[in-house]
């Protein structure tokens, strides 16, 4: 294994000085499209010819986020993306899509692909899938544990160590698109983790005081854990927060790097009050080492606030006029920032002076504040501090080790050799002759004095050989030109692109799914539900297909034998994640014996291998190129198509990949955060996981009411994980005649809580649309449905 890598943000060129200055081994950045982060100010194409030299010449690499699902219609512009990436020599490229992994590939058999978080990689059978797809490095979901970490393998593992936490599994979440239409698997993510919501159990809301940021997690600091990390085999230490300031990189860069250094030089240091404190004032909503020891569902989310609040000084003692006293041990001087008091209520300002009184600090804002004793004071602000980190990227180190090797005779000319670590070499020639001295010869110190300085350079001179004949002398400026010319050209060699080779002929449209698939005449109909007492009237309905998801796989027994004894058959779906060690939860599943499964993970891919099984949402099959690697790698019965697709989206994926490959989910409650954060757990008992919470998920039916009053509906899966589905259910319904033009049959409906009435009701109305006796139109509205497919309105 290489050496481990400290992988940091950069947003923009100052945000890269800052990780380039501080220590970054790699940066990772995004480009104006396709990449994760669109509100960041992020670089262009353009950039690349100005940012990577640089970077080389600095010893650091390069990463380009491609990091979000490529629809149809973009396939093209991807390619023109990916060619200039792939020409500008970038060191590796972060990606999401399945089928912008295969076109890479396809372009480029040799540019490096590092599987995005995005891919929500658990699990050994993820990382073997990434590595099926040409990625070389796995970035693995958030949500694995050191432990878990430990036992999964297959390729180099990177992993994030520090910042801000989703709350849902990465490329998992579709929050943001269900409730304002835009989605975080598109770069737009709306943050709705970090609103307030009501928890409302059996219908009654629960008081939970100032908690209401039920699913905003505090910030990760994985800071003590990198011997374990190490120990763990981790080949990339990843920082958060390409949307974060040049300060932040900067701090949380310098800290990382001396704490990775002394860990790999076996010394490893205890994480210090300072390093807590300068954490925290470059961004902190509280720290938590997130999922790195596994589940403690009471700490990660504190949920009295959801924003940037720095350092926690402590609480107000005592109030007068525009002072206040506290006590703490985090020192405050004029200009600090404070901000008293929760979110709803905060006042605060900047300090005008301090006083000590005994144990207690006194602080005048300035005018009087609306503050209680015992409200809590944050430290928001030190202008001190961020001075120093602004002045910690002014100046760029020198990182790059170099060689000089100084040769020649009295009587003739002198030949400098310069070389680096990677290979690079440079050999310049004096334009005079190597004299012989009448006073001062050149001496080895002399040359190392001379040659040696490399201020304003990326070079630090690493080590000096000295073959001169002794007693020679060369004038100070053909020894400072000699010394300009090496760097110029070790500069040179080093800022030439990567040559990644790259294929002039080769084209998306050659991945394209080739051939046609035999026309179907009549629509098929398939029902999803997740209570076992509403499986008979499902069964009565008359739909071609059941699939059935239940917290307990134990009881798709009994749904497989209510099936049989009504002669039919049923699907079943194992959870959407899997993790090392979770292998049971599948061979309880595969128990009952079911027609076939909904699959919504690699290890599902694997583990029911030759059983009949229809890929889920989870996949996120947003183009043809997907669709055809999973179908023909696969040999699967159906695709469902991603909900990101809006309905324009989708017919352009039915005109170029078969249309009977897909099913199309086109009424359903949106399955919006699927999480490993048990609000259940957290918020209605005092146990950190399933061990001891007492099971709330089978005692309450749990709903979080948002803040325009929609109550959307939790749910918890054989894994303890959460899913919130959207209060409100949505449909295709108008879309149908478009998606039949496009030669759509199959399609789904989805239930989560509804009564076998409403159940009964919903599916004979699609029934009567299929068979063309229901308009679209009266339909959602008879239902009182939103009118919506997918997660997306417009054509973004």
């Amino acid at each position: 294994m290489s050496r481990p890598i400290l992988l940091a943000p950069a947003g923009n060129w100052e945000c890269a000085r800052a990780a380039v200055a501080n220590g970054a081994d790699a940066i990772y950045f995004g480009l104006e499209r396709f990449n994760a982060r669109l509100r960041a100010d992020n670089f262009t194409v353009a950039d690349l010819k100005e940012l990577i030299p640089w970077l080389h010449q600095q010893g650091v690499k390069g990463y380009v986020t491609f990091n979000t699902l490529v629809f149809t219609h973009e396939l093209e512009e991807a390619e023109g993306f990916l060619r200039a990436i792939i020409q500008a020599g970038v060191d590796a490229v972060i990606v999401q899509d399945v089928g912008i992994c295969r076109l890479i590939r396809h372009l480029s058999p040799d540019l490096p692909i590092h599987a995005s978080t995005q891919m929500t990689i658990t699990s050994s059978a993820g990382v073997a899938f990434a590595k099926s797809l040409g990625a070389e490095v796995a970035v693995l979901a958030r949500e694995c544990s050191l432990a878990e970490m430990a036992k999964i393998h297959g390729l180099p593992l990177e992993v994030f160590v520090h910042g801000a936490l989703c709350v849902a599994y990465s490329g998992q979440c579709l929050t943001s698109e269900a409730l304002g239409g835009r989605s975080a698997n598109r770069g737009e993510c709306a943050q709705a983790c970090r609103m307030t919501y009501d928890l409302i159990a059996d219908g009654q809301q629960v008081d939970l005081g100032s908690k209401r940021y039920l699913l905003s997690p505090q910030d990760l600091m994985g800071l003590e854990k990198i011997p374990e990390l190490l120990a763990a085999g981790i080949h990339c230490f990843k920082i958060e927060g390409r949307l974060k300031s040049p300060d932040y990189v900067a701090a949380v860069t310098q800290i990382y790097r001396q704490a990775l250094d002394q860990a790999l030089a076996g010394s490893p240091r205890p994480v210090s009050q300072q390093d807590r404190y300068e954490l925290g004032m470059s961004f902190s909503r509280g720290f938590y080492s997130g999922w790195l020891d596994g589940i403690n569902n009471q700490r990660l989310v504190r949920g009295d606030y959801g924003k940037k609040r720095g350092v926690e000084l402590g609480t107000v003692q005592r109030c007068q006029g525009d002072w206040l006293w506290l006590q703490t041990p985090i020192p405050i001087q004029p200009g600090d920032g404070l901000v008293i008091g929760l979110e709803a209520e905060e006042v605060g300002g900047r300090v005008y002076q301090v006083q000590h009184q005994g144990s207690l600090t006194g602080v005048r804002l300035g005018r009087p504040l609306r503050v209680r004793v015992g409200d809590p004071v944050w430290k928001t602000s030190d202008p001190h501090l961020e001075k120093r980190w602004r002045q910690s990227y002014q100046t760029l180190p020198a990182r790059v080790p170099i060689w000089l090797a100084v040769q020649g005779q009295i009587g003739e000319r002198v030949t400098v050799r310069a070389w680096d670590e990677d290979g690079h070499e440079v050999v310049v020639v004096s334009r005079v002759e190597l004299q012989r001295a009448e006073k001062q010869p050149l001496t080895e110190e002399r040359l190392r004095q001379q040659l040696g300085r490399l201020g304003g350079t990326p070079f630090g001179l690493a080590g000096l050989e000295n073959h001169l004949q002794p007693g020679g002398i060369l004038p100070v400026s053909e020894l400072n030109r000699l010394r300009r010319q090496a760097v110029a050209g070790l500069l040179e060699q080093r800022g030439q692109p990567k040559a990644w080779r790259l294929c002039a002929d080769h084209s998306y449209r050659d991945l394209l799914p080739q051939g046609a698939e035999p026309e179907l005449t009549r629509a098929s109909l398939a029902v999803l539900v997740r209570q076992l007492e509403v499986v008979p009237t499902v069964l009565a309905a008359g739909v071609d297909r059941l699939y059935v998801e239940l917290e307990d796989p134990r009881q798709y027994r009994q749904a497989v034998q209510l099936a049989k004894a009504a002669g039919q058959g049923i699907w079943v779906a194992p959870p959407r994640i899997t993790k090392p060690g979770e292998t049971w939860i599948l061979k309880q599943v595969r128990a009952c014996q079911a027609a076939g499964y909904l699959i919504r993970n690699y290890d599902h891919l694997t583990f029911f291998a030759g059983d009949p099984c229809v890929a889920d949402f989870s996949f996120n099959v947003a183009n043809p190129i997907t669709a055809r690697t999973f179908w023909e790698r696969y040999r699967l019965e159906r695709l469902t198509a991603s909900y990101d697709l809006n309905i324009q989206q989708l017919g352009d994926l039915l005109m170029q990949a078969p249309p009977q490959w897909f099913e199309i989910t086109i009424h359903q409650h949106m399955p919006m955060f699927h999480m490993e954060h048990c609000v259940f757990c957290a918020f209605l008992s005092t146990g950190t996981d399933y061990t001891n919470c007492g099971r709330p998920c089978e005692k309450y039916t749990v709903t979080l009411r948002d803040r325009t009053g929609v109550e959307h509906l939790l749910k918890a899966d054989a894994g303890c994980r959460n899913t919130l589905f959207n209060g409100k259910a949505q449909t295709g319904a108008e879309g149908i005649p478009y998606l039949w033009e496009r030669g759509a049959r199959y399609f789904r409906l989805e239930f989560v809580h509804e009564s076998p009435e409403q159940i009964q009701t919903t599916i004979a109305a699609y029934q009567a649309l299929l068979r063309g006796e229901l308009s679209g139109s009266r339909l959602w509205q008879e239902l009182q449905l939103i009118n919506q497919l997918g997660v997306t309105r417009g054509q973004g």
